[in-house]
């Protein structure tokens, strides 16, 4: 009796897609990463829109990115391993139904309260990429997987860009936010009977769990911890408003890890973040989380200040944010499609510290020179450059370092601690922006005083400095592997 091979004994119901059809299964994915990225850079050039609207400060629209962040948090690596479970193509239908619901609750939320829920359950976007991976790695060859890879980071570069410029486009066209907020809700409508062509259902190992009792200690801990966090905007650090949530959640954060550590099929895999050879890179991800994230609502907001009232800023519409930030959007669409070929020639760790370092160059320099438009542009080219790249290496290296079994969740591991770090890190930089630049200096929302321009600087100093660690992370983690091997 010949020896099989357990990933191609699977029923002929779950064979894989023909070799002709496997660039339209990966195209289909394409357009759900595009879709994707269309969400999350359509928002950024909207939000002083947004606030003006809803009547929110400055500092407080953070929260509309970190809302989706914390919900993303929880989600990602829940439906990592429902995917691992059930099938990852039936948790990317999910996902999206999820997704278009969120979209429209965005655009026709009538107060905050409704635009964060829409937000919440706009979480499970960053579980589609893990989702996706976990389906080409499933099917496909190391080498075509490594292509589709680069080529689904890439549609959401591009996605990420179109986003920004169409939605300012559309903004400047009907001058109404909720109708241009309703275009991605209508892409979002549009993924869901897409995603019942082609794309063939991964052959999962069957049996396991999901760990609910992990699910809700870890959304109980976040809430704690960002309730803390979003405390301190009254400036004494020291308070019991601030302290008593931050304890719980630590106490909460503990009693988690402990159970994810002893329970057989853990929601989050942490003793992944102990191997040597991994945990660098998840370290990565965490200031990638800080330093993308967290960077684009001041990002929008400085650029649409008032100079008369606030010392600083533009007073840019939707649509020129948008075009400045156009030319760093290009640049990444181009470093992440480029990253196999750049890694090829490099190596992906030496292409990571690299991308790191050009990142935090770039804040570093927005931290000194901030006064003309283009300093900003030609800061932001190099932060394009580097995200785009990382963007497309840090999957990768993640996704062949895991078991075939276990791929949906170790991906999910690293798009969670990338939003985990991206959702701290808002409601962190909303308390450091809500230090108003003079008593009476009120911000567009008209009730509260805008951020100072100091503010500002200490954001983008602390990214800067994060991306520099991370790109010493991305080297120790080269020599580990040197020592290893």
């Amino acid at each position: 009796m010949s020896k099989t091979d357990p990933r191609t004994s699977a029923p002929a119901a779950t064979a894989g897609p023909p070799v002709g059809s496997v660039g339209a299964v990966v195209g289909l994915l394409v357009l759900f990463e595009v879709t994707s990225g269309f969400l999350q850079g359509g928002i950024a050039p909207l939000l002083p829109a947004i606030g003006a609207e809803l009547g929110m400060a400055d500092a407080d629209l953070n929260w509309v990115i970190s809302a989706q962040l914390l919900a993303a948090a929880v989600s990602v690596p829940a439906f990592g391993r429902l995917g691992d479970l059930y099938g990852h193509r039936l948790m990317l239908r999910v996902s999206l139904v999820c997704i278009a619901v969120g979209s429209l609750l965005v655009a026709l939320a009538p107060s905050l309260p409704v635009l964060l829920v829409g937000r919440v359950l706009l979480g499970p976007l960053a579980a589609l990429l893990p989702l996706e991976i976990a389906l080409v790695r499933d099917r496909l060859s190391v080498e075509q997987a490594r292509s589709a890879i680069a080529r689904l980071v890439g549609a959401l570069t591009l996605g990420t860009l179109l986003g920004g410029v169409l939605m300012g486009l559309a903004h400047r066209a009907t001058g109404d936010v909720r109708i241009t907020l309703l275009i991605p809700a209508v892409l979002a409508l549009l993924c869901i009977p897409v995603s019942f062509l082609a794309i063939p259902e991964s052959r999962q190992v069957p049996g396991g769990r999901l760990d609910w009792p992990g699910v809700g200690l870890l959304s109980v801990a976040m809430l704690l911890l960002l309730t803390g966090i979003s405390a301190a905007k009254g400036g004494v650090l020291l308070s019991g408003a601030v302290l008593v949530p931050v304890l719980l959640a630590l106490l909460v954060g503990t009693g988690w890890a402990v159970r994810e550590l002893r329970v057989a099929e853990p929601l989050v895999d942490l003793r992944a973040l102990g191997d040597r050879r991994v945990a660098p890179y998840f370290l990565c991800a965490v200031a990638f989380g800080v330093v993308y994230f967290g960077s684009l609502a001041p990002d929008a907001t400085f650029l649409a200040a008032d100079p008369e009232r606030t010392g600083y800023g533009f007073e840019l519409s939707a649509l020129s944010i948008s075009l400045v930030a156009l030319p760093a959007g290009v640049v990444a669409v181009l470093g992440s499609t480029l990253t196999a070929r750049i890694a090829g020639r490099l190596g992906y760790r030496p292409t990571l510290v690299a991308s790191f370092a050009l990142i935090g160059t770039s804040f570093l320099t927005t931290a000194a020179f901030h006064a003309e438009i283009w300093q900003l542009v030609a800061a932001k080219v190099l932060a394009g450059l580097g995200m785009g790249v990382a963007l497309g290496a840090m999957p990768t290296v993640i996704a062949e370092a895991s078991a075939p079994s276990r791929t949906g969740v170790t991906t999910a591991l690293y798009n969670n601690v990338k939003t985990l770090g991206g959702a701290i890190a808002g409601a962190a930089i909303a308390v450091i922006l809500a230090t108003p630049a003079s008593e009476g200096v009120s911000s567009s929302s008209g009730s509260h005083g805008a951020p100072s321009e100091a503010g500002y600087v200490v954001v983008w100093v602390m990214c800067g400095l994060l991306s520099v660690g991370a790109a010493g992370a991305a080297a120790f983690a080269r020599r580990v592997e040197g020592r290893s091997g």
